[in-house]
C-alpha cells in the first residue's frame, strides 16, 4: 500500500495543559511520598490517580490523531509514528536512572550496594528496549519493571494499549466499543473496591480501597495494571469518537482546578472506612476525569499569556513525568541516610528537586526529544515515503 506522510493535526491546547498540570503534581506527589508512612498517611494523597487521567488523555488523542487515517497509514506506519513520539524519552529516562543508580544506597533499598555494574548495564539494555524485568532481576528492592526508571511501567501499558487498539479495538463500532468500555468499567470498580472477584488482591492490604499498583510482572500487579488501562484508555478512545464536548468559558483554569483537587485530595474514611476513598477513586477515574477531557477538548484558550501557559505545560509533562523518578530515589536515599537532618533542610532539598526536575525535563526536551525525533522523522518516517515518490 502506498501512503503519504501525514502531517499532525492541530492539538488540544488545554489537554496539553492538564497533562502539564497533572505531571507537575505527580512530582510533588512522590516527593512528599517520601516522608509517608503509607497511603492512608500521604499528605498529598491521590496523586497516583494521574496515571488514570493520563490514560484517558492518551485515549482521547489517539483517536482523534489516528481514527480517520487508516485508509492512507498501515499499521507499520501507526507503530513507527508512536515509537517516535515516545521511545527516545523512554531511553532518556532509563539513561538518568543508570547514571544516578549507585547515589540511592541506602537501607530503604537493600540491593544497589550489593549489584555489580553488569547488571546496572543489563538492565539498562532492557531499559531502553521497554523488556519488563521480572522480580527475580530487580536490582533495587521495589520489584519495578525498570529498576532504573520506575514510571516507565505506565508507558509499558501504554504501548499495550497502542497494540490493542491498532491490532483490535479500532474496528470496533461505538456500540461495541461501549459494551467494551463498561466492561472495563467492572475492573476498575472491582480494583478500586478491592471486590476482588478474581482473588488476585489478598496481597495488597497496604493499597487496599486505592488502585495503587501495576509496576511489577506479578499476577497481581499485572491485573492492576490491565484494569487501570482498559477502562480509562478506551474511554477517551470513545470519547474522542462520541464528540459531545462541552464549552466552558476559562476551561483550561476550571479544568486543571478539578484535576489538581482531585489529585491533592486527602485520605477519605481512614483507616476505618476505607471503602469510601475507593469510591472516591473509582467515581474520579469512572466520571470526573471523562468529564474534564471532554470540557478541556470543548473549551478555548483565548488569553496569550494562557496559549503559553499551555504550550509550556504540554511540552514539559511528558519528559518531566519520564525523567524525575531517579531524582526522587536519591531523595529517599537522602533522607534514609540523614534521619536527624533539621525540617528546613528536606523542605529546601525537595523544592530543589523539584526545580532542577523541571530543568532536566526542559532540557530533555529541547537539547534531545525534540533533535532525536526531527531526525527519526525525516531519516525513518519519511525516508520510505520519499522511495516511493
Amino acid at each position: 500500500m502506498t501512503t503519504t506522510y501525514l502531517a499532525s493535526k492541530p492539538r488540544y491546547e488545554i489537554l496539553d495543559g492538564l497533562r502539564g498540570v497533572a505531571a507537575m503534581i505527580v512530582v510533588a506527589y512522590h516527593l512528599f511520598e517520601t516522608y509517608s508512612a503509607g497511603p492512608v498517611y500521604q499528605l498529598l494523597n491521590h496523586g497516583y490517580l494521574a496515571v488514570d487521567f493520563f490514560f484517558v488523555l492518551s485515549g482521547f488523542v489517539i483517536g482523534y490523531a489516528y481514527d480517520d487515517r487508516w485508509g492512507r497509514m498501515s499499521l507499520k506506519d501507526f507503530f513507527k509514528r508512536r515509537l517516535v513520539r515516545l521511545h527516545p524519552m523512554v531511553i532518556m529516562g532509563t539513561l538518568i536512572g543508570a547514571a544516578l543508580f549507585y547515589f540511592g544506597a541506602c537501607s530503604v533499598f537493600p540491593s544497589i550496594m550489593e549489584t555489580p555494574w553488569w547488571k546496572v548495564i543489563l538492565m539498562l539494555i532492557l531499559g531502553c528496549l521497554m523488556i519488563p524485568a521480572i522480580t527475580a532481576w530487580d536490582i533495587r528492592g521495589w520489584t519495578e519493571t525498570n529498576s532504573l526508571n520506575g514510571p516507565t511501567w505506565s508507558l509499558m501499558w501504554e504501548y499495550i494499549a497502542n497494540i490493542l487498539y491498532a491490532l483490535f479495538i479500532r474496528h470496533f463500532s461505538k456500540v461495541a466499543l461501549g459494551i467494551f468500555v463498561a466492561l472495563s468499567a467492572c475492573l476498575t470498580i472491582d480494583l478500586a473496591l478491592n471486590i476482588d472477584v478474581f482473588g488476585v488482591l489478598a496481597t495488597r492490604e497496604y493499597a487496599a480501597y486505592t488502585v495503587i499498583g501495576g509496576w511489577s510482572i506479578t499476577p497481581t500487579q499485572l491485573y492492576i495494571g490491565a484494569s487501570r488501562l482498559l477502562y480509562p484508555f478506551f474511554m477517551g478512545l470513545l470519547l474522542s469518537r462520541v464528540n459531545r464536548l462541552i464549552t466552558i468559558k476559562r476551561g483550561f483554569y476550571w479544568c486543571s482546578l478539578l484535576v489538581a483537587a482531585i489529585l491533592v485530595m486527602p485520605r477519605i474514611g481512614g483507616e476505618t472506612n476505607m471503602w469510601m476513598n475507593g469510591t472516591y477513586e473509582a467515581f474520579c477515574i469512572l466520571i470526573m476525569f471523562p468529564l474534564i477531557v471532554i470540557m478541556g477538548a470543548g473549551s478555548k484558550v483565548t488569553g496569550k499569556r494562557s496559549v503559553t501557559v499551555c504550550k509550556f505545560m504540554g511540552e514539559i509533562s511528558y519528559p518531566l513525568y519520564i525523567t524525575h523518578y531517579p531524582l526522587i530515589y536519591m531523595q529517599v536515599a537522602w533522607a534514609s541516610n540523614h534521619p536527624d537532618a533539621p525540617l528546613g533542610v528536606h523542605i529546601f532539598l525537595a523544592v530543589s528537586i523539584f526545580f532542577l526536575a523541571i530543568g532536566i525535563a526542559y532540557a530533555s526536551l529541547k537539547l534531545y526529544d525534540e533533535p532525536v525525533r526531527e531526525w527519526l522523522k525525516q531519516h525513518w518516517l519519511l525516508a520510505g515515503k520519499r522511495k516511493k515518490i
